[in-house]
């Protein structure tokens, strides 16, 4: 045998890596081909007239089918393969496991939407999630990496707690760093949870809660019994199947729109014809009339709430008054049931009417408003509302950098390669794969706008196209997608349409006229998306847990099987929660996400960041900055987030509270440099690890 370290043995275990790489490349090449086999195969049965809903229902059986069985082929007990799936994963296959780990629900399904409702502003989540890689290629990835362990409080403990981290003060930061890692975490995955009930719901015709319970069904039997090993593997194929979903109807809609099938390209043709477009609707007559009936609707919420407390009570009397009008007369059994719902649904308190009718009048003013051209940067009335969104445009690009350099599920993935390098050529080959959809997303968001500019907006509604109705319906409590005949002319206008930003891509393929099977495609992409990373979010928070809590503080002489045990159960429980959490509907996928990051880069970057590159950083400045951190950002949400009890008026510069972070990230790092420096520097220990872990390979 040679030993360890020799020249013979160094070439011997390249050259089993290079076998292993070409194994895990025959393996995912032959995966591709029956994926593309499988597409084609239900294409031709939708051609012979096989139902729509069978269709939905083979997709979401294979590719659950698909997760499970590589969940089952990858189960281990095996810490280290549970943990870090062995540290042997070759680069490439680590890139796109961290790709699908990171195109989320809210990247796959709501990103495009987003654009497409808001324009120019909406690039800033493009801009600030792919440049968070380059501060976790550049400032944390590798060094995780030569530090070896397992999870992100690990590395804090024994940096900030001197010795192996397992004292008091190694414990005290593990706490706070395992806390924070489940806030984030926890915020992040009732998210994807509800992106897979809305998946499950539309192709499969199960009401929202049940489709959320299937869903985690698919979670639990890709990370329950395989840990990192079968997430990783799961992740790769997860990925393959998101690009194919994403890059097939926007391509399409590329070659019906530009002759071009590469949208990244095509689209610049298009968005002049969108402009010219959207100052024809700005013009329109029909538009000016509908608009002027929400500037009437907007009126009316606000003398209400000019009147109050005298206006709620009116209205509550009067609503009432409806009621036993129509049981007096013997109205039909609907009205009736109209009438009771709206008494319901009254206001509780003048407090509350006051909420709803501001909420109410907003919404209708906006409506009110002309399109705003897709393309314009910052469009405001005045300079002082212009200035405003550019700087909530720069806080957001801030808030998502830096939150996605912190983020605990994929900070982990750091240890999953053999060396350093391969973590370094690992961000790049993610960054990669991460670009070539979110390049795309802008070209998706101008195409479908152009789409439903031209063939939605201006047709009769006895001519609405069927996807609006299938749309309509996912949701009848709070729909998707509204088109309603406010100026009762028959004819559909721009402002009479209400979509949310969640449907757009999933009903990309029937907005452009592509077979049922694209549908089917795009819904498998998104529930990969989900689940993806909801896989990597509930070991993040299972393996703090077990490994963080359990092990390094309660149990420290634990066997590897019972840790591994109590890791699983764990996952299940934080999942059944999670789901639980999501089937309540707490908001948009969106607006989750952005309070998940805006908490990890208050908490977690400051503190990892001068873990690596400063020396004097101690334990009271870490404990400090990291609760400062953290508090300011909460604080800042619940002030300024009328949904969490805040008013937006109280916004700092105004601010949005989706951007708390651009004040927890500076707030953490001063309070971590000042109390370092007011207190007694670390022990040796600490710069040993430093210069340990930045020390080349």
């Amino acid at each position: 045998m040679n030993a360890p370290g020799t020249p013979a043995a160094k070439a011997a275990t390249k050259e089993n890596t290079r076998r292993y790489f070409r194994r895990l490349s025959r393996y995912y090449l032959w995966f591709t081909l029956c994926f593309g086999l499988f597409l084609g195969a239900l294409g031709i049965l939708e051609k012979e007239g096989m139902p729509r809903q069978w269709i939905g229902h083979l997709y979401m059986f294979a590719t659950i089918v698909l997760y499970a069985t590589i969940g089952v082929v990858s189960r281990t007990s095996n810490v280290s393969e549970y943990y870090v799936a062995g540290r042997r994963v070759p680069a490439l296959f680590n890139g796109m496991a961290t790709a699908a780990d990171w195109i989320s629900a809210a990247s796959f399904i709501s990103l495009a939407g987003t654009l497409y409702l808001h324009g120019f502003d909406a690039l800033a989540y493009v801009m600030g999630w792919t440049g968070g890689y380059c501060l976790v290629a550049l400032l944390i990835a590798p060094y995780l990496r030569r530090f070896a362990q397992y999870t992100i409080p690990d590395f804090l403990a024994v940096r900030y707690g001197g010795g192996d981290g397992n004292g008091r003060r190694g414990n005290q930061v593990r706490a706070l760093a395992v806390a924070a890692t489940i806030v984030v975490s926890f915020t992040y995955v009732v998210a994807q949870i509800y992106a897979v009930g809305l998946i499950a719901s539309r192709f499969t015709g199960v009401d929202f809660s049940v489709g959320i319970f299937l869903g985690l069904a698919s979670i639990l039997v890709c990370s329950f019994l395989g840990g990192m090993r079968a997430i990783t593997w799961t992740q790769v194929a997860q990925y393959i199947i998101i690009l194919v979903a994403f890059l097939i109807p926007t391509m399409w809609l590329s070659m019906k729109f530009a002759g071009n099938p590469v949208p990244q390209v095509a689209y610049g043709s298009v968005l002049p014809k969108l402009a010219l477009r959207e100052a024809q609707l700005a013009i329109d007559p029909g538009e000016e009339e509908v608009r002027a009936r929400f500037r009437a609707l907007a009126d009316g919420y606000g003398a209400r709430l000019a009147g109050l407390p005298q206006s709620w009570e009116a209205g509550k009397i009067e609503a009432q008054r409806r009621l036993d009008a129509a049981r007096g007369r013997n109205a039909s059994l609907g009205e009736i049931r109209n009438a009771e719902r709206a008494l319901m649904e009254y206001p509780r308190s003048a407090e509350d009417a006051a909420r709803a009718w501001a909420e109410l009048r907003a919404a209708n003013l906006e409506r009110a408003r002309p399109p705003v051209p897709h393309a314009e940067p910052f469009p405001g009335d005045t300079r002082e509302e212009s200035d405003i969104r550019r700087n909530n445009f720069l806080a957001l690009v801030f808030c998502l950098m830096f939150g996605t350099a912190a983020l605990p599920h994929i900070l982990m993935r750091a240890y999953t390669t053999p060396s350093v390098h391969e973590t370094r050529v690992s961000v790049f080959w993610t960054l990669f794969f991460i670009l070539l959809i979110y390049l795309t997303m802008p070209a998706l968001a101008v195409l479908a706008k152009y789409d439903i500019y031209t063939a939605v907006v201006g047709t009769e509604y006895s001519s609405l196209p069927t996807w609006v109705s299938y749309w309509a319906n996912v949701d009848k409590a709070n729909p998707l997608i509204s088109i309603v005949d406010i100026n009762g002319d028959g004819i559909v206008q721009l402002a009479e349409i209400a979509i949310d930003g969640d449907v757009l891509t999933l009903a990309t393929p029937e907005i452009g006229g592509l077979p049922y099977v694209v549908s089917g495609l795009v819904a498998a992409g998104g529930l990969a998306a989900a689940l993806s990373t909801a896989d990597g979010l509930l070991l993040a928070i299972s393996n703090a847990l077990s490994h963080d809590i359990y092990f390094k503080i309660v149990d420290p002489g634990a066997s590897t099987q019972k840790r591994v045990t109590i890791s699983k159960l764990l996952l299940l429980a934080v999942a059944f929660i999670a789901a639980y959490a999501a089937s309540q509907k707490p908001a948009d996928i969106l607006s989750l996400v952005g309070a998940a990051f805006s908490l990890a880069g208050s908490t977690m970057f400051p503190a990892l960041v001068a873990g690596v590159f400063w020396k004097r950083a101690n334990h009271a400045g870490a404990v400090a900055g990291m609760a400062a951190g953290f508090l300011v950002c909460l604080y800042y949400m619940l002030h300024a987030n009328p949904i969490l009890g805040g008013s937006a008026d109280a916004a700092w510069f105004h601010i949005a509270p989706i951007s708390a972070g651009v004040f927890g990230v500076p707030a953490g790092l001063a309070t971590l440099v000042v109390v370092s420096l007011l207190t007694k520097a670390p022990p040796a220990a600490s710069s040993g690890l430093v210069d340990h872990i930045r020390a080349p390979e």
